[in-house]
């Protein structure tokens, strides 16, 4: 990291950037994601879905990791700001990948998005920008990646591009031997950026809200992997299943029950209470062990990072 590569660019005088609400994309007719939904609606998920778990990352590289939930608002971005700032006071060095369109990310970890002129957008369709694309937050040791508004039409850009599911795979190939761990942050629904960032990467951890249409989602996401890793990436796996906005409600601990039943190996403890805290850290442009570390809140995801450190391998 020493090297003049490793120098983040100046991001002075660039272009003002907003943010905008995200787009659905349709699935196609008869695929294994569709097949989940149907399995979902008709109450035939009873046990177990299949979530395989992830392989070890290969040695001599960072491990690429994308928070995904087809189901929004789960906080799958306030996972990705959270752990990576707490990794990165750990001394690791971290990446982040914004492929959002709403461009949270950088609010979150205290990146001025005026003055950022290379984003997600840039990498994924010139991969050669990766090293002149990162940026440095307001944690040390963490970088990003910005995304933005121009995401959204992506993947009509992208339609006639050959290898198009591959480009993000290409443009962080050059990164890995940089940082310890690459966290990737996907919008809520599954397009072309969305599968860019399940091919690039090693594994996933799947954030889900402890209420009732969390297996839902989880159903969905079991028929993504599936076709994703039988014609994409065959390795991809699932690192971890973690729960959030978790409250003490009767329904909240009943559908907690059913996951740690469904799925004992892949969850990640504790779940992550509701907390205000967790709420205010973005509107100060820091993560929440920065605004309130002794926090519900910021207690929550030290001790989740401390069981991810060890699932990853990290661990000194």
């Amino acid at each position: 990291m020493n090297d003049e590569r490793s120098v983040l660019p100046d991001a002075k005088e660039a272009p003002l950037i907003v943010d905008v609400e995200f787009t659905e994309t349709d699935e196609v007719a008869g695929s294994p994601i569709l097949d989940s939904v149907e399995r979902v609606k008709t109450e035939e998920v009873s046990g177990p879905m299949d979530l395989p778990a992830s392989l070890p990352t290969p040695k001599g590289r960072g491990r690429v990791v994308t928070v995904i939930n087809q189901k929004g608002g789960v906080g799958k971005t306030t996972t990705v700001i959270n752990v990576a700032s707490q990794l990165g006071l750990r001394g690791y060095k971290i990446l982040v990948v914004d492929a959002d369109s709403q461009g949270n990310c950088a609010t979150g970890l205290g990146v001025d998005k005026s003055k950022v002129r290379t984003t997600t957008r840039d990498l994924i369709l010139n991969p050669e920008t990766a090293i002149n694309a990162r940026h440095a937050t307001a944690v040390d040791n963490v970088h990003m990646i910005v995304g933005d508004k121009t995401l959204i039409g992506l993947e009509q850009e992208m339609l006639r591009q050959l290898g198009r599911e591959r480009r993000l795979y290409e443009a962080l190939a050059p990164l890995l031997p940089h940082y310890d761990l690459i966290l990737i942050d996907t919008p809520p629904s599954l397009g072309i950026v969305s599968v860019n960032a399940l091919v690039a990467s090693d594994g996933i951890v799947v954030p889900v809200q402890t209420e009732y249409f969390a297996l839902e989602g989880l159903a969905l996401l079991s028929g993504t992997i599936r076709e994703v890793r039988t014609l994409l990436n065959p390795t991809l796996g699932v690192d971890g299943v973690l729960m959030t906005m978790h409250a003490p409600t009767t329904l909240n601990h009943q559908v907690a029950s059913e996951l740690r039943e469904a799925f004992p190996k892949l969850m990640v403890e504790p779940a992550i209470r509701r907390n205000i805290r967790l709420a205010e850290a973005p509107s100060h442009g820091i993560p929440i062990h920065l605004h309130q570390p002794n926090s519900a809140g910021g207690q929550d995801y030290r001790d989740v990072v401390s069981v991810l450190e060890r699932r990853w391998g990290l661990k000194r």
